[in-house]
């Protein structure tokens, strides 16, 4: 069982938008982000804790289940649901991203792809058919279909012949999928009129929901929302968007403003495993010296178990003597923000006001390269024998 329907916003093809995705293990709000759970497993949480900060649907990943523990094993031990013990939807990605990206590649041709794997070198063949087998073997409730992925640096001929392989590869694995919903992806690099042709031929084939994929791999952020919104304007708007592998929390601002559904990223437990936390000013670092003293949360408006429990300066404590549970408190609060930050969207498109909310927020909120750029000057402004400004 697998529906979607839009509950507001949407007034053209590339607007913010609020959706119901149902499933048969349960129903997700849209806009929505999926915490990563790559080998069955958001990194150093516990289930209920995920759950608890908001996740209403996770990601899984085909790729490395297939390799490591195997995927027949996994059904034969209940399925991923049962095995990671999460009940509620799962999306799989197929893996295409990552044979292309981690895995020595050897042959691509319309059968499939030959590579070795990036564990330990042994030798494979993935496919369409096996993408599929490996998904429903898995039990998951939406499924990614085996997708050619190129660098941005792919020649024209190149990114043209990886959207029409994608495409065959799409019909071959929506007639192995039997009753799994397969979305389908749009890929086309950052050439607008290849990935308005891609989106179109896509579209004409009905599938149950769509995904953007190579994007958020390097390009400029202009590039990537352009292509996004070119794509958007093709795409029919009764299905879920899925703009793959884009977890910022200013990036999930703009992608809603141009009609985008769904997020995956292993960013927020990534980030919080190196002491980096988000707040609607931006990113902090727990580690700095500034908070070790910091009596109150990480967030005062954040509700998450980190902010409502303990002092940033007792998150402080535990990075500054490498303890696991900050790595914990850390995932823990940044999973949450980005599932609040999508309620929050959810919430302001309802009541009409999602360009203030996106204006006020984007204007608030400091980027990394910001970040970046502020730091460079403080030291220039060091070296140079003047004072740092305060921060």
């Amino acid at each position: 069982m697998f529906s979607f329907a839009l509950t507001g916003g949407g007034e053209s093809p590339v607007s913010p938008r609020t959706g119901l995705l149902t499933t048969s293990r349960g129903k997700v709000r849209t806009p929505a982000f999926m915490p990563v759970g790559t080998l069955a497993t958001v990194k150093a949480l516990m289930p209920g804790e995920v759950a608890a900060a908001g996740a209403e649907i996770l990601l899984v990943n085909a790729y490395h289940l297939y390799l490591r523990p195997g995927h027949e094993l996994v059904a034969e031990l209940g399925g991923v649901h049962r095995f990671m013990d999460w009940p509620g939807p799962i999306l799989s990605d197929s893996g295409g991203f990552q044979v292309f990206s981690l895995a020595r590649l050897g042959k691509v041709d319309d059968r499939g792809v030959s590579f070795r794997s990036h564990i330990d070198g042994s030798e494979h063949f993935y496919s369409p058919e096996i993408a599929m087998s490996v998904q429903q073997a898995l039990g998951v409730d939406i499924a990614m279909p085996l997708d050619h992925v190129l660098a941005g640096s792919a020649t024209p001929v190149a990114a043209r012949d990886a959207a029409e392989r994608t495409i065959r590869w799409y019909e071959r694995s929506r007639a192995a999928a039997e009753a799994l919903t397969t979305f389908a992806i749009v890929q086309g690099g950052t050439d607008p009129e290849l990935r308005r042709w891609h989106a179109r031929e896509l579209a004409a084939m009905a599938a149950p929901g769509y995904s953007i994929g190579g994007l958020s791999v390097g390009e400029p952020k202009a590039a990537m929302w352009a292509m996004t919104e070119v794509v958007a304007a093709e795409l029919p708007p009764d299905r879920p968007r899925y703009l793959m592998g884009v977890g910022s929390p200013e990036d999930l601002v703009n992608a809603v403003s141009r009609g985008i559904d769904m997020f995956d990223c292993v960013l927020p437990t990534r980030l919080g495993r190196n002491g980096s936390l988000f707040t609607d000013a931006g990113r902090v670092n727990i580690k700095n010296a500034r908070y070790r003293t910091a009596p109150g949360p990480i967030d005062p408006a954040c509700d998450c178990a980190a902010c409502l429990r303990f002092s940033a300066a007792y998150l402080h404590h535990l990075f500054r003597n490498e303890e696991l549970l900050g790595h914990r408190l850390a995932s823990i609060h940044n999973i949450h923000y980005l599932v609040r930050l999508t309620e929050r969207m959810h919430t302001a498109i309802g009541a009409g006001r999602f360009a203030d909310f996106a204006r006020d927020f984007l204007g608030a909120y400091r980027t990394v390269d910001e970040e970046v750029r502020a730091d460079q000057k403080a030291r220039w402004l060091s070296q140079s024998g003047f004072e740092t400004p305060k921060r």
